[in-house]
């Protein structure tokens, strides 16, 4: 089944070449199905990568999974524009009052910071 996406997501075009089912957001709000709601906070700082690993996975279930992604208000990421995160991206603010039926929140590359210079809980 297919993954319900944000319209010009940049992963797409990778996710097709890759025969995974993708479904525009304007698409999919014209089916009369209703799809399994996930949200995905991701810290990766690499958020593309990041996107199209969980996108694959994702994509092999036989649900229509809508996604949400989800970034920290508070953190300003070195990696990607704000342009970016403002399109394909929401805080949590934005999306508390919605019901999601599972969360994916992603491992961060924190591994050699000191404790005290990582900037988000």
């Amino acid at each position: 089944m297919p993954l319900n996406i944000p319209d010009n997501l940049p992963a797409a075009e990778t996710l097709l070449e890759e025969n995974i089912f993708i479904m525009k957001e304007s698409r999919a709000i014209s089916q009369d199905i209703r799809p399994l709601k996930i949200g995905i906070l991701n810290l990766m700082p690499t958020k593309m990568v990041t996107e199209i690993q969980l996108l694959r996975l994702l994509g092999n279930t036989p649900l229509q999974v809508d996604i949400t992604f989800l970034h920290s208000q508070t953190y300003k990421s070195k990696n990607v524009s704000s342009e970016y995160l403002n399109k394909f991206y929401n805080t949590f603010d934005e999306i508390k009052h919605e019901k999601f039926d599972g969360f994916i929140i992603t491992g961060a590359p924190v591994e050699n910071m000191e404790f005290e210079e990582v900037a988000y809980w």
